[in-house]
């Protein structure tokens, strides 16, 4: 498969839809909630809905169409409170909900997203009994978000997180929407429940390796490649992977905890991070959930759309740098 190609045409798609649900909708509210959810992305967890349902049983992702854009308006709706926690002005190039508007018109839209999620699930072409199991994944998968933002608010208040604590959060924060968005392609396609399970094993393992390259990008790319300042993640002492290896290995980065830092102080605490094998086992780490991602895809046949899986996998700790 062509995954750049696939990507493209899956995107394309899914905004053309959005657009003609979201678009028109009358009322202020409801144009804070499309605002975010209008201005682009790569649309990445619809088109991971739509290959575990192809994988499942080919051609079955345009009956399952609107579950997809479900999807993204949960990731849509999740990125409007988080930019109000973060007191975030851009996202996607465009002002953020909460300041084209109001903290609570911004509250209220990313609501408005949440419930609309649940109705899109609904309005999918599939058994009654795969959209109640479907409605309940992502309802799960809601709750687990909202603890893991919740665990890393209150990681920066700590300097005593461990690794497995760590990897509970970003399993939370970000493996959980990808997980939720395979196993509802698979469900809402008919997969066999060791389907589902295996594909939600392989978006929550896939998820993980995405935020762990994440912490890289954020430190080791220039703010051109990575689209944020730089090294954002040093400067407000995040607890993140890298921070955790390096304590644990005698490291201070404390002395980089500052509203600026120069290129000059960054290098230095790369060239720290490096010699210790603190970069070299974050990156390890993500690797591992790669090849566990990988393997839960072994009972599927191979085609177009396990290739394509396969593929997101090795994108996700790829990029950046």
């Amino acid at each position: 498969m062509d995954l750049g190609a696939y990507l493209e045409d899956a995107a394309e798609q899914i905004d053309i839809v959005l657009d003609r649900e979201f678009g028109a909708l009358p009322g202020e509210l409801n144009k804070a909630s499309a605002h975010l959810l209008l201005a682009g992305g790569k649309r990445l967890r619809p088109a991971v809905v739509m290959l575990a349902a192809d994988l499942v049983e080919n051609g079955r992702s345009q009956d399952i169409l609107p579950a997809a854009l479900a999807l993204e308006v949960t990731h849509t709706f999740t990125l409007v409170h988080d930019d109000i926690m973060d007191g975030d002005a851009v996202r996607r190039g465009v002002p953020t909900v909460h300041m084209k508007w109001n903290e609570p018109t911004a509250i209220l839209a990313g609501d408005v997203l949440y419930a609309h999620a649940f109705e899109l699930i609904c309005a999918a072409i599939a058994p009654d009994i795969a959209k109640v199991r479907s409605v309940n994944a992502l309802a799960k998968a809601c709750a687990d978000l909202c603890d893991g933002q919740h665990m890393d608010i209150h990681f920066e208040n700590r300097d005593d997180v461990d690794e497995m604590e760590y990897l509970e959060m970003v399993s939370k924060k970000t493996g959980i929407l990808y997980a939720a968005a395979a196993a509802i392609g698979a469900t809402l396609a008919g997969g066999s429940v060791q389907q589902v399970n295996s594909l939600y094993e392989w978006g929550l393992n896939s998820g993980i390796a995405f935020q762990i390259q994440d912490d890289l990008i954020d430190l080791m790319a220039d703010a051109a490649t990575s689209g944020k300042d730089r090294a954002s993640d040093l400067r407000e002492g995040k607890q993140t992977l890298v921070a955790i290896l390096a304590r644990e290995r005698g490291i201070d980065l404390t002395k980089y905890r500052k509203p600026t830092l120069s290129d000059a102080e960054i290098d230095e605490a790369i060239h720290l991070l490096e010699e210790a094998g603190v970069i070299a086992d974050v990156r390890n780490v993500a690797l591992e959930r790669v090849l566990r991602a990988k393997k839960m895809l072994a009972i599927f046949p191979d085609c177009d759309e396990k290739d394509g899986l396969l593929q997101i996998t090795d994108y996700f700790v790829s990029r950046g740098f």
